[in-house]
């Protein structure tokens, strides 16, 4: 059933030809995190290299950014500006989508990913904390931050399938046919996923934070290295997740409700 479910989503999301709207480079710096990634999903690897939020607070600048973290902004951006104008034609063009695409392509890259990663996550956090507990006792504590985001998770995503998206969904329908609901219809829902979002990018953080970023000690077994890995990367495809929900989806939501 699952899978029969994805096919649908996929040719759904794959139904309409979508064009890449050509990068230009203006002042890199000036931009938000999130308009830099916006304009090209290349950006993503150099922010996630400096720990540049571009979801949650992804409305800064990337001067100010910098600023705060005490970067070097000029560096950073001949690198955005150089991953950014590589391969151009590549780029997912996610503003250019209909809000029924870009939720089958969230449900496909990042809720299926989620569901399908954490329960091994979790396996190998818990054998790492069990074994290796007394000697990097940080382990356990991330094991237990790990199963709080994991339960929020399970949770979220059910809200966001089972009420947001179809919401989204159906307001797109709405605004075609001159027939909008109300504000409220999505305000609400959104507020409350924005803040979820939030609240589990803290969570990873404080995880990064705990785990050195991620960097395993000398005597690590492989399981230990392995579960650092998938940690990491788990938290990258959060970012990109909520990067899509809160500076596209629901931007785009809040749009049609003002048409």
């Amino acid at each position: 059933m699952l899978y029969s479910k994805m096919i649908l989503i996929t040719k759904l999301v794959e139904s309409k030809p979508f064009f890449c709207k050509k990068f230009t480079m203006t002042n890199i710096a000036q931009q938000t995190l999130a308009n830099i990634v916006k304009t090209n999903h290349h950006a993503v690897p150099i922010l996630e290299k400096y720990n540049l939020d571009f979801c949650c607070k992804g409305k800064r600048l990337l001067t100010d950014a910098c600023s705060e973290k005490d970067l070097p902004t000029g560096a950073i951006e001949k690198e955005l500006y150089a991953a950014m104008t590589e391969d151009r034609g590549k780029t997912m063009p996610f503003t250019q989508m209909t809000a029924e695409q870009l939720i089958g392509h969230i449900l496909i890259h990042h809720h299926f990913y989620v569901k399908q990663t954490m329960p091994v996550i979790h396996m190998h956090l818990e054998k790492v904390a069990h074994k290796h507990g007394e000697h990097f006792p940080y382990m356990e504590k991330v094991f237990t931050l790990f199963c709080e985001v994991e339960n929020e998770m399970i949770s979220h995503m059910e809200k966001e399938e089972i009420i947001l998206f179809p919401r989204i969904k159906q307001l797109e329908q709405s605004v075609k046919q001159h027939d909008k609901p109300s504000h409220n219809y999505v305000d609400g829902p959104i507020a409350v996923m924005e803040a979820e979002h939030e609240h589990a990018g803290d969570i990873l953080f404080k995880i990064r934070a705990l785990t050195h970023n991620y960097t395993a000690p000398e005597t690590a077994c492989t399981t230990f290295r392995v579960t650092l890995s998938e940690l990491k990367e788990f938290e990258e495809d959060l970012h990109q997740h909520v990067h899509l929900e809160n500076n596209i989806l629901f931007p785009k939501a809040h749009a049609m409700l003002s048409m």
